[in-house]
């Protein structure tokens, strides 16, 4: 029987990191809920197996029911039924497997009936989960929407709707409309305060609303009066049982095909505000996409595992000219670096998540009590390295699901072009991972200013004084080779002193940032384990020193004078 979690062993490595320790400890407040909840861990043993059983759990189900669903899910597709959505079969009887096995409100407290997880178990059961149908991944990984109701609800909030999530009810991000996409501070959704009734009121249309007839709805709308920025959006929760939201289509899309797209149409919706006006995309907002973000990571890694599988298995069986493909040197080239950026990009992954759990850890404690001065000191350094290494972690990942699932196709050749097989599947659903939730070229954005204040510099060089194996040593000499390089094209960029040029190089810095980064990384798990990563860690070291000097070169032979070459319009 298929196990998504069991097959890949490199997932219980990153669970067993030692950083673990820490976010079991911070999670569990001395396993205070021992006792009052029978399922409570007693000690970091306990948790740590309960972790590992969970996901030896979504594995079992991902592998079997999920994996037995996802092609029917992709052909049929969600139906337009009046104003409402009914799932495709598939998805229905995954919703069920899922909900029957306790694996909803995975991360919230225990007292709303959650399981209490830290963000990485909790984001390994997403890529299990996205390595066998992405689409469905969307609606059951959307329940960590509730992750930012709980930051910013009230405890009246959390009481009535924390439960309802964890009991198996779903939830959507209304967030992007017609005319504001990637542009948020242009919603134009209109909220206004309903004094006879004690409720606001929103009217107005979202557009690519992922799941958009959930039960509950995260909703940025407008509810300053007579304002066009982002200074005038509050956050609303909306539920699906007042009515007043019906869904006018479901996009047809390339991709995805499990996961309902809708068009919706807001008509005197009644909601409450979540939190305080006027903050909603400027705190709110941030908090829900780099949760959303970090869930698109996950399952982009996800893609890629499946591409490697698929790639891989059909390499083995196909044969041409009297062997099997894979032992030509043009296929096993591209195997091995789909794996090495495979096992780079999950690393990146779960760094990020561990430094999530820690400053969110500490951030929950903080509504229980004052925090010691070396615990605020611990949530500053783990809050900031968690929001430099999002947008690498969703940015570097959907652009690897999206090269490794091509070259998984190409080594199916002709085959690989036709329906019979998944990886066709594989590839449309990558296609949008480096789109929504923010755009490549966004993540870009998000990630320079850790570039120009040299926080990505800094990281590096901590990571240069790390002990490695012996093996690794002259992969830690080029990788310190590396981040001079990227010095130099950051100085270089910055003493040009011209803003266009420094945002026309700013993909090219930032993706010379993050190879050096995931680079140290493997080479600290094949340290660990070089059985597991020590021949990925060569590949991938090969790789961006190419991708390293490439970009290097590309910044300095480029100068202003030559911006209106590149300027279209």
């Amino acid at each position: 029987m298929a196990n998504c979690y069991t097959d890949h062993p490199e997932l219980r490595f990153e669970l067993n990191h030692p950083l673990m320790k820490r976010i079991v400890e911070l999670k569990e407040r001395n396993f205070r809920d021992k006792d009052t909840f029978d399922y409570a861990p007693l000690d970091h043993e306990d948790a740590m197996d309960s972790y590992d059983r969970v996901l030896d759990i979504v594995g079992e189900i991902t592998g079997t029911t999920i994996a037995d669903n996802a092609e029917g899910v992709d052909l049929e597709g969600p139906h337009h039924e009046g104003d409402r959505v009914r799932y495709a079969s598939g998805t229905a009887q995954n919703l069920d497997a899922m909900v029957k096995a306790g694996l909803n409100g995975m991360t919230m407290p225990r007292r709303y009936n959650g399981l209490n997880f830290p963000i990485t178990p909790y984001t390994m059961c997403a890529e299990i989960v996205a390595a066998k149908d992405a689409g469905f991944g969307n609606i059951w990984s959307l329940q960590d929407c509730i992750e930012t109701l709980y930051e910013f609800g009230n405890e009246d909030q959390h009481s009535r709707f924390i439960p309802r999530i964890c009991a198996g009810e779903t939830m959507s991000m209304d967030l992007t409309e017609p005319d504001a996409g990637s542009d948020l501070q242009s919603v134009m959704l209109k909220a206004t305060y309903d004094e006879e009734n004690d409720c606001w009121r929103l009217n107005g249309v979202k557009r690519f609303i992922t799941n958009g007839d959930a039960d509950l709805h995260l909703v940025l709308a407008r509810s300053e009066e007579g304002t066009t920025d982002g200074r005038g959006l509050s956050m609303f929760i909306y539920d699906k049982r007042d009515g007043g939201v019906n869904v006018r289509r479901i996009e047809h899309k390339l991709g995805i095909h499990g996961s309902p797209t809708c068009e919706l149409v807001y008509k005197n919706a009644k909601a409450e505000l979540c939190g305080s006006r006027k903050l909603g995309l400027i705190k709110y907002v941030m908090a829900l996409m780099n949760g959303a973000r970090l869930g698109i990571a996950a399952q982009s890694v996800g893609l890629s595992q499946a591409a490697y599988d698929e790639g891989l298995a059909y390499a083995r069986d196909r044969e041409q000219f009297g062997k099997s493909i894979i032992n030509f040197p043009a296929v096993y080239d591209m195997l091995a670096l789909m794996k090495a950026k495979l096992d780079a990009g999950r690393a990146l992954l779960y760094q990020c998540a561990r430094y999530v759990d820690i400053y969110k850890a500490l951030d929950d404690i903080s509504r229980e009590r004052k925090l010691e001065a070396d615990e605020r000191q611990e949530q500053k350094k783990y809050a900031k390295l968690a929001d430099s290494l999002t947008p690498l972690a969703k940015g570097m990942n959907s652009e690897y699901a999206n090269q490794n699932t091509f070259d998984a196709l190409q080594i199916h050749g002709g085959s690989g072009f036709m329906m019979d097989y998944p990886i066709q599947r594989y590839a449309r659903d990558a296609r949008i991972t480096n789109i929504y939730e923010g755009t490549t070229q966004l993540q870009v954005v998000a990630a320079i200013r850790y570039v120009t204040n040299g926080s990505y510099l800094a990281q590096m060089r901590e990571f240069e004084t790390a002990q490695v194996s012996e093996a690794m040593q002259p992969l830690q000499a080029r990788a310190k080779a590396m981040a001079d390089k990227f010095a130099e094209a950051v100085e270089h960029v910055k003493a040009a002193e011209n803003q266009e040029m420094h945002d026309i190089c700013a993909r090219h810095l930032v993706e010379m940032a993050a190879d050096v980064i995931m680079l140290h990384l493997l080479m600290y798990n094949a340290t660990a384990n070089p059985e597991m990563f020590e021949r990925s860690a060569r590949v991938y070291a090969n790789f961006v020193e190419a991708e390293i000097a490439k970009h290097h070169a590309w910044v300095f032979h480029f100068d202003a004078d030559q911006l209106a070459d590149y300027r279209q319009a």
